[in-house]
């Protein structure tokens, strides 16, 4: 039997273990298996792409456990009532195939998303940084917000979106928020100046330079969402250029982050080495660090573990008859029940 659980049981598990504990939780699930990251079975995400957008799948394994995510990104899907992003996923066991969970991911990739924002700033950013100007403040903007405030000790958020309404929309939520200041800006520059941090979440799928170099401050560190497919960037590449730049898994990266547009010689670090210490984050507190985040199968298979061990916990979720349930496992014909329907007739 596959347990399933909807967009409603997510949004339950949250409001029953609440959204900072639960970023916390995730953060040391994602910290856990970035750690054995020698013992996944790892592949960049298998793309069909479109004029419209982007259809990808995100497969990865463990000698125990198998997880796929199905995920779009349509920026143009409001015109539909529809989300730019969404996305389901299955965790499977390895020893026999058999689904063992099948999940909404549409509200949890935006978790696991700032989750691993946050989990990359702890050793990127440097530790007094209070200042993050949000760049895009659209459906992921607030889970950036709250990650970085509750786990990170943000305490002021610089605001711009080119979409007036989508911050007028991070502003009703956040507003109110004990130790959080939300400053409005004008435009990007204006958002960056006197920021420690940066994050930049925009959607439109371009080569776009939403960060160049003379908005850059020594000691910055840039976390940068929204570059996540061939042809999509957000930072001028001179950006990149006076930074240190750490990204997920390399061999995706080159093909959908913002170094897709630099030499295959340019330098990067994989998150995973700094994690483990075999290579440094920030190495002075005046360095430029860069997070080219595109978002990897590692991630979503922590946050499918971590769901499926707080459903369980929790009592959520309904099982469902996934896979025929058969007295012969080799009779699969036998459950068409094609013999009893004759024989009614």
């Amino acid at each position: 039997m596959t347990t399933v659980l909807s967009p409603q049981d997510v949004a339950r598990l949250v409001q029953r273990v609440g959204l900072p504990d639960l970023l916390r939780r995730l953060v040391g699930y994602l910290e856990a298996d970035y750690l054995r990251w020698a013992e996944f079975d790892k592949t960049p995400r298998v793309a069909a792409h479109s004029p419209d957008g982007v259809i990808e799948l995100m497969p990865i394994a463990d000698a125990s456990l198998y997880s796929f995510k199905y995920v779009n990104g349509h920026p143009k899907n409001h015109r539909f009532g529809l989300p730019t992003v969404m996305a389901f996923g299955v965790l499977a066991d390895v020893q026999t195939g058999a689904p063992a969970l099948l999940s909404e991911l549409t509200l949890t990739t935006a978790i696991r998303t700032a989750a691993t924002s946050v989990m990359v700033a702890k050793r990127l950013a440097r530790p007094d940084s209070r200042v993050m100007a949000l760049i895009g403040n659209g459906a992921q903007s607030e889970f950036q917000a709250l990650a970085f405030h509750h786990l990170l000790g943000v305490r002021e958020l610089r605001l711009f979106d080119i979409d007036p309404a989508a911050t007028a929309k991070l502003v009703r939520h956040l507003s109110g928020m004990p130790g959080l200041t939300l400053t409005v800006c004008a435009s990007t520059a204006e958002a960056v100046r006197g920021a420690d941090i940066v994050t930049t979440v925009t959607a439109d799928k371009t080569n776009a330079t939403i960060l160049t170099p003379d908005m850059i401050a020594p000691g910055m560190h840039i976390n940068g969402v929204g570059g996540d497919c061939p042809g999509k960037t957000e930072l001028h590449r001179g950006v990149l250029e006076m930074a240190r730049v750490i990204v997920e898994y390399e061999p995706q990266s080159r093909i959908e982050g913002d170094v897709q547009q630099m030499p295959a010689d340019f330098p990067v670090t994989e998150f995973w080495r700094v994690l483990a210490g075999e290579a440094a984050g920030r190495e002075s507190a005046s360095q430029v660090t860069v997070f080219d985040s595109v978002g990897f199968a590692l991630e979503d298979f922590s946050a499918l573990r971590l769901l499926r061990d707080l459903s369980l916990q929790l009592g959520l979720g309904a099982p469902l008859d996934l896979i025929p349930q058969m007295a012969d496992p080799k009779d699969l014909f036998g459950e068409l029940q094609l013999s009893e329907q004759r024989q009614a007739a």
